[in-house]
C-alpha cells in the first residue's frame, strides 16, 4: 500500500512540474519559431519571461520579418518593446518600406515609433499620398467683400522628417495663412472667383512643407463662395460711431448752456438782492436826511406824492392792459 502511494505521489509531482514547464516555457511558440527558420533557444524564451518580456509579441514579429527576409536580432526587438515600442506595427512598416523600395532601416523606424507616430500609416501614406481638406477659410479682398476658401492638400510623408517634424495641424494652418494673404492682396473679389488658382499657385510656391513631416504634392480650390461686405459693414459702424460722438458733443454743449443759463438766472437773482438791499437803505437816508435839516419836511411829502402818483399810474396801465383783449 506504501508502494502504491509512494508511485501516486511521484506522479502527481512529475504532472505538476510538466504543467508548470509547459505553462512557463512557451514550448509551442519555440516550435513554431523553429520550423519558421527562426533560430531561437529555449533561455532566450525563459529570459523573456523573467524579464516580464511577452514572447509571443517578440517572437511571431521576427518570425513575420525573417519570412520577410530582413535580417533582425532578437535582442534588437525585445530592446524596442522594453522602450515602449510597437513591435508588430514596427515589423510591418520596414516590411511595407522594403517592398516599396522606400529607405528605411530598423533603427529609424523605431525612432519613429518611439517618437509617437504610426511609422506603418507613415509609409503607407509615402506610398499612397494622402489628402488633407481644410476647413472653411475666410479671407477679405481690397474691395472689402469676404471669400470664403476650402482647400484640399495633398501630401505625402517625408521619411527623414517624421521625427521631430509638423504634423496635419501645421500644414491646414500655414494654407489657412497663405489663402488669407493671396485673397486679401486681391484688388477685387472677382479676381479670386475668375481665376482660384492663384491661390494655389501663391500659396506652393511659400514653401509651406518646410519643417514637416509632409511634402506637399498639390493644392486644390475645392469651394469659394462669397460672404458679407466687410468693407461697407465696417463704413457703416464708422458712421454709426461718428454719429453718436456728434450726438454727445452736442449733448454737451446743450449741458454746459443750460449750466450757463442756471448761472444767470442765479446772477440775475443776485443783483436783485443788491437792489432790495440798496433800496432798504432809502429810508434810513431819508431820515438822517430829515433829522440833520437837508432835506424838509415838505419835500419829503412832494417826493411822496410824487411817488403815490407814480403807483397810481402804474396801476391803471395795468388795468388797461388787461381789459384791452376782451375789448377786442
Amino acid at each position: 500500500m506504501s508502494g502504491f502511494v509512494v508511485t501516486l505521489s511521484i506522479a502527481i509531482i512529475i504532472i505538476l512540474f510538466v504543467i508548470l514547464f509547459f505553462t512557463f516555457i512557451p514550448v509551442g511558440l519555440w516550435i513554431t519559431a523553429y520550423f519558421s527558420g527562426v533560430k531561437i533557444s529555449m533561455g532566450t524564451l525563459i529570459g523573456m519571461k523573467l524579464r516580464r518580456v511577452v514572447p509571443s509579441r517578440i517572437v511571431n514579429p521576427l518570425i513575420k520579418a525573417t519570412k520577410a527576409g530582413l535580417n533582425l536580432g532578437v535582442d534588437q526587438l525585445e530592446a524596442h518593446y522594453l522602450a515602449g515600442g510597437n513591435v508588430n506595427t514596427l515589423i510591418d512598416a520596414l516590411i511595407a518600406a522594403e517592398r516599396a523600395n522606400i529607405p528605411l532601416g530598423f533603427e529609424r523606424g523605431a525612432a519613429i515609433d518611439l517618437a509617437g507616430r504610426n511609422v506603418l500609416e507613415a509609409v503607407q501614406v509615402s506610398v499612397n499620398p494622402k489628402v488633407i481638406e481644410t476647413p472653411q477659410i475666410s479671407a477679405v479682398a481690397k474691395d472689402g467683400i469676404e471669400v470664403m476658401v476650402k482647400a484640399r492638400v495633398t501630401v505625402r510623408a517625408n521619411i527623414e522628417r517624421l521625427v521631430g517634424g509638423a504634423g496635419e495641424e501645421t500644414i491646414i494652418a500655414r494654407v489657412g495663412e497663405g489663402i488669407v494673404t493671396t485673397v486679401g492682396s486681391s484688388v477685387s473679389h472677382k479676381d479670386v472667383l475668375e481665376n482660384p488658382d492663384s491661390i494655389s499657385q501663391t500659396v506652393l510656391e511659400k514653401g509651406l512643407d518646410s519643417g514637416t513631416a509632409f511634402e506637399i504634392l498639390s493644392i486644390d480650390i475645392a469651394d469659394v463662395d462669397i460672404g458679407r461686405n466687410i468693407g461697407a459693414k465696417l463704413q457703416t459702424d464708422q458712421a454709426e460711431a461718428d454719429k453718436r460722438i456728434a450726438q454727445a458733443k452736442a449733448e454737451e454743449r446743450r449741458a454746459m448752456a443750460v449750466a450757463r443759463e442756471q448761472e444767470m438766472k442765479a446772477e440775475v437773482q443776485s443783483m436783485k438782492a443788491k437792489v432790495v438791499e440798496s433800496e432798504a437803505e432809502v429810508p434810513l437816508a431819508l431820515a438822517n436826511a430829515l433829522k440833520e435839516g437837508k432835506l424838509g419836511v415838505m419835500d419829503y411829502y412832494n417826493m411822496k406824492n410824487i411817488l403815490a402818483d407814480t403807483e397810481m399810474r402804474n396801476a391803471i396801465s395795468k388795468i388797461q392792459t388787461e381789459d384791452k383783449p376782451s375789448n377786442e
